[in-house]
């Protein structure tokens, strides 16, 4: 069985820096794809960063492509989110989730694609 679980999440003052983490267990081969999505209160949520591990493939909302990085962290089956210049746009409960596979990039951002997922970090912008 698969188990995800997301750290890093805080508060950090407009146009600072934050780094998630996503470690999964029950994770084996390297065909598998993680996932980072967002949700604020109020609103839909939003598929934010993937990482496709066969390729290392990476694809990003527009809302944050250019201020944030999606990385492996070697060795480990762990996803890091480096996210630069946060916005007052960027708060919310950020999720991470992994599923086995590569699905196309131009999909991989769809939550409907993951089974497996955190229960989440809040990631509050505020000065």
């Amino acid at each position: 069985q698969v188990q995800v679980v997301e750290s890093g999440g805080g508060l950090v003052p407009p146009g600072e820096s934050l780094t998630l983490s996503c470690a999964a267990s029950g994770v084996t081969g390297n065909q598998w794809t993680f996932a980072w999505f967002r949700q604020a209160p109020g609103k839909e949520r939003e598929g934010v960063s993937c990482f496709r591990n066969s390729d290392k493939s990476t694809t990003y909302s527009q809302s944050v492509r250019g201020r944030f990085t999606i990385s492996r962290e070697s060795g480990q089956t762990m996803v890091r989110l480096r996210m630069n210049n946060l916005k007052p746009e960027d708060p919310g409960v950020y999720y991470c989730a992994v599923r086995p596979g590569r699905p196309a990039l131009s999909a991989c951002l769809s939550g409907n694609m993951y089974d497996n997922w955190g229960q989440g970090t809040q990631v509050t912008v505020s000065s």
